[in-house]
């Protein structure tokens, strides 16, 4: 792990703002007998269009205080020249609250989205509509925009577009929490997305997540950008999107799932962020088929048997080897590896078994992975970090160069790193990674690759350890990293072996002497009530 290694900043994990709990329990209640999956659309809708209409009032307000300059508070072109949403009279918020209490107020929420859509190319097809559907409750809608109403901004309009943000992230955690295996689709945990983030570092270049979800890996590659916009000479500054343009970072997604496509559109506007994200399958309808990414991000579906691989059989992209068509796990793989630049990195998750499987032709497209020299490192994840599956899960990350001139040269080699002791449990079935898991884990991987300033590598028994490829063949290519690490060390309590034996019998005889003595008196007690002998 690193030595001397600079100790991040500590920093909340994920969006945490102090009132998002009170929220969300606020608008659960509100939630009636309506299912999580179909309530989720009802409540991020509506966070959506407040925070449009926000970031639309405070740039109209500023407008009008400049009329006598030549300004036009009505003018589109205002608006869309700094990148805020136009927002028809009919859709803004002031309007709509005013006219929550009516029997009505389903019907103006989707004339809103549908005008906001109108004016708004971008968000085409992107925005719920339908919420004047008898089976929606319009008093509690009502309800539900007064508490949306009420959420505190607190300054300026940037901290006001944070403030949704993060907001909007927290309720998609807990959607995916109520919503159980389901909400693993759409949504990734923060405390994994950061772990992925901040390993691969992504600074500069192309970034592409080929099942993105609700676009969590984008949102916290855009935190990072930020965090370390300053330390990396970018420029700093608290304007997200000024730090990623001053950076350099495009960004380029693909969804397949339709609902799921428009919660990672309307993720990324809460953040401003300026994407490509493409709606179809990226096996079989590739959207991007010339992209070549610095960074692939990616957790895709888990052990998936469903993807008609049959139909692919002679893919340019499985040059590893045909994956089976009962399991996409290396097609997942190869696909990433088909989209890396020369130097590109990739990070993503998959289940534990893609490290060991031999199934149906898995060992072979390992193997011939592991030899071409591409694996960098692995990284064995604790269980229960997921709302999807209780499994435990790994990272891998794959590069085209590992002799790429940022870093040493580390060909031939390979970092194995068993993090399954972090996390901390956060209720009974969910663990997270804490800051300082996340920082000790990305710290080590930094160290070991050679970045600068990450300070001295030094394998620790149990935790982490580079493997030669030579050590990796005689595994049979297999990649647990608990197979390299080995035990951890025990810690010396510092008392002499001799000293230590002499207590610990002293101890047992004590303990012996004891259970003599409560037998004794057991045997008593019971010849006293009759049953003795």
């Amino acid at each position: 792990m690193a030595r001397g290694s600079k100790k991040p900043a500590k920093s909340s994990n994920g969006a945490t703002l102090g009132f998002e709990a009170k929220l969300w329990a606020a608008a659960d209640a509100l939630r009636n007998n309506m299912d999580a999956a179909e309530y989720k659309h009802v409540v991020l809708g509506l966070i959506f269009l407040k925070y449009i209409s926000d970031a639309f009032e405070a740039k109209h307000a500023e407008l009008v205080a400049n009329k006598s300059k030549g300004a036009d508070p009505e003018d589109p072109d205002e608006y869309r020249a700094v990148s805020i949403f136009w927002v028809p009279p009919e859709a803004r918020w002031p309007h709509l609250k005013k006219q929550a209490p009516q029997p009505t107020i389903g019907q103006l929420v989707d004339d809103a989205m549908a005008a906001i859509e109108r004016d708004n190319p971008s968000l085409k097809g992107v925005l719920p509509k339908d919420y004047a559907r008898p089976g929606l409750d319009k008093q509690r809608l009502g309800q539900l925009i007064n508490l949306v109403s009420d959420i505190e901004l607190g300054g300026p309009a940037e901290r006001a577009k944070d403030t949704l943000g993060r907001v909007y992230e927290y309720f998609l955690s807990q959607f995916a929490s109520a919503e159980g295996k389901k909400g693993g689709q759409f949504y990734t945990p923060t405390h994994v997305v950061r772990v992925l983030v901040e390993m691969l570092a992504p600074y500069k270049g192309r970034v592409f997540d080929p099942c993105c979800g609700s676009g969590g890996m984008f949102v916290q590659s855009e935190k990072f950008i930020e965090a370390h916009a300053t330390e990396n000479g970018n420029g700093g500054g608290s304007k997200p999107k000024a730090a990623r343009e001053k950076a350099g970072i495009s960004i380029y997604g693909q969804e397949s799932n339709y609902t799921t496509w428009r919660l990672a559109k309307m993720n990324l506007a809460i953040r401003g962020i300026d994407a490509q994200i493409a709606h179809g399958d990226s096996f079989h309808n590739d959207k991007h088929p010339d992209l070549k990414a610095d960074y692939v991000l990616a957790n895709p579906p888990f052990n998936d048997s469903d993807w008609r691989g049959e139909l692919l059989k002679d893919d340019k992209r499985w040059v590893h080897g045909v994956p089976p068509a009962g399991n996409a796990n290396f097609a997942w793989v190869q696909h990433f590896l088909h989209h890396l630049a020369p130097n590109g990195i990739a990070g993503f998750v998959l289940a534990n078994g893609s490290m060991s499987s031999n199934q149906s032709g898995e060992g072979e497209i390992r193997k011939n992975i592991v030899e071409a020299d591409l694996v960098d490192c692995m990284v064995a994840l604790p269980g229960q970090l997921f709302y999807s599956t209780q499994i435990p899960v790994c990272l891998w990350f794959l590069t085209k160069s590992k002799k790429d001139p940022r870093f040493r040269d580390r060909r031939g080699h390979t970092l194995f790193i068993d993090a399954r002791k972090m996390g901390t449990m956060v209720d009974r079935v969910h663990r997270e990674l804490t800051t300082e898991d996340v920082a000790k884990i990305a710290g080590t991987y930094h160290a070991w690759r050679g970045d600068p300033g990450a300070g001295k590598y030094e394998d620790v028994p149990g935790f982490c350890r580079s493997a030669k490829l030579e050590e990796i063949r005689k595994h049979g290519h297999v990649l647990t990293p608990g197979r390299y690490v080995g035990a951890g060390a025990v810690e010396d309590d510092g008392e002499p072996f001799d000293e230590k034996m002499k207590r610990l019998v002293a101890t047992l005889k004590e303990q012996q002497a004891e259970a003599n003595r409560l037998d004794k008196a057991i045997a008593t007690n019971l010849e006293a009530l009759g049953y003795g002998r």
